[in-house]
């Protein structure tokens, strides 16, 4: 019989052949068995394409209590955003913000509450409109409350700052000034930052001697106690700041919080030499002071520095009086405003620095130092000393020495 061309050719095969492609078939059917009962359980597979995985839910309480936080929060945002919209349309009809109210603006500000379009519209309508005192005691309030606050074992210190912006690029008067007062005897709670506007801000030329930022109580106190003087660098302390740092830098224009830095002071000091760039300022912070309760005297100078320059004459407000003074009229001499330069990098305004507080600078230089160091001085005496008083006080300082083994000293401590 001729066999069929596609006949069941496995009939001819040898027996322990057959038995060993039966064996390969059992395997091929138990594997592909096993591939479809895996592809069942898979979306989408084997006909099984409406099937989703379903995560674990939570317990029915834990779920609920979720539900619950998360509603609250939503509707406490929403809350916010609705009280905002209706603090801009009361600036937009010209109302002044209460203290209180501005106090939890900040807060809320903070706590991440408000869109950062209406933190924008905020701080533009402000600005367009003109901060008022109270105002801007709320937003001080709410820096103060949300920053790490630093009690220093001293009843009476004075801090000596600047507003800055006055674009003159001065070497660093107020902090050199600073060790003059700590080297006459006085106690001093600096706070500063880096500059925003100038070549060299406190904190650069205190970075620039080695100095390392601390907000530990302990070894700020130690500094205080040991040499007289305590560094307070901003950003360790004011965290409010941070969160409208990048608002800020959006806008072309200066702002409310540019107004906060000189009475942010986490220490508190109960004293204050602030130098402010116009009249204006003058006003503001004059009224702030007042309200805030503390000794003070507020310098600027006719041509717009922000601190006693001795290039023109320079008006003076303090708690009892209110004096333009000429620099003859407290013994020194007329300066050039090029004596005044920080140079064109840190290591320059740096070696100004040293060089006052070695007594081997310009003489212009030191005369500076020593009528912002008197001015500073007369407020921790309470009026008590004439200015000629403090002047020589102040010039002492430097002249023996005293200044400079001081911030000799303060190295020692805060390296």
């Amino acid at each position: 019989m001729q066999n069929a061309p596609f006949g069941n050719a496995k009939r001819h095969l040898p027996h322990c052949q057959r038995a060993r492609m039966a064996t390969a078939n059992r395997t091929r059917r138990n594997t592909l068995k096993a591939k479809r009962l895996h592809n069942r359980h898979r979306p989408g597979a084997y006909g099984n394409k409406n099937r989703q995985t379903t995560p674990a839910m939570p317990p029915p309480n834990q779920q609920a209590a979720s539900t619950s936080t998360d509603t609250r929060l939503t509707s406490k945002t929403t809350t916010m955003k609705q009280d905002m919209n209706k603090t801009l349309e009361r600036m937009l009809n010209h109302e002044e913000l209460p203290r209180e109210e501005t106090k939890a603006i900040l807060i809320g500000i903070t706590r991440s509450e408000y869109p950062p379009e209406q933190i924008t519209a905020l701080l533009t309508g402000l600005q367009m409109r003109g901060v008022t005192v109270d105002e801007l005691l709320g937003f001080r309030d709410g820096i103060l409350e949300t920053g790490v606050p630093v009690p220093l074992d001293c009843e009476r210190y004075v801090d000596v700052v600047g507003t800055g912006g006055d674009r003159k690029n001065t070497f660093n008067i107020s902090t050199t000034a600073c060790f003059v007062i700590a080297g006459a005897g006085y106690k001093v709670a600096k706070h500063g930052n880096y500059s925003a506007t100038s070549t060299s801000g406190a904190s650069n030329v205190m970075a620039r001697h080695g100095i390392k930022f601390t907000d530990d109580i302990g070894k700020l106190n130690r500094s205080l106690s040991e040499c007289g003087i305590v560094y307070l660098h901003a950003q360790l302390f004011a965290r409010a700041m941070k969160f409208v740092g990048p608002i800020r830098k959006s806008l072309s224009f200066p702002t409310c919080f540019n107004l906060l830095g000189p009475i942010v002071n986490p220490a508190k000091p109960q004293c204050q030499l602030l130098g402010v760039a116009t009249l204006d300022q003058m006003r503001l912070y004059n009224n702030v002071y007042r309200k805030i309760g503390i000794d003070y005297a507020i310098v600027n100078s006719t041509d717009g520095y922000d601190e006693i320059s001795l290039t023109s004459d320079f008006k003076v407000t303090t708690n009892s009086y209110e004096r333009v003074f000429s620099p003859e009229d407290i013994g020194l001499h007329h300066a050039r405003p090029e004596e005044l330069v920080a140079g064109a990098t840190e290591e320059e305004a740096a070696q100004i620095f040293d060089s006052v507080l070695n007594n081997t600078s310009l003489p212009a230089q030191k005369e500076i130092v020593v009528a912002n160091a008197a001015f500073g001085i007369q407020v921790l005496e309470r009026g008590s000393k004439g200015i000629d008083e403090c002047i020589a006080i102040a010039r002492e300082s430097l002249d023996s020495g005293r200044a400079l083994k001081t911030f000799r000293r303060f190295v020692e401590l805060n390296s």
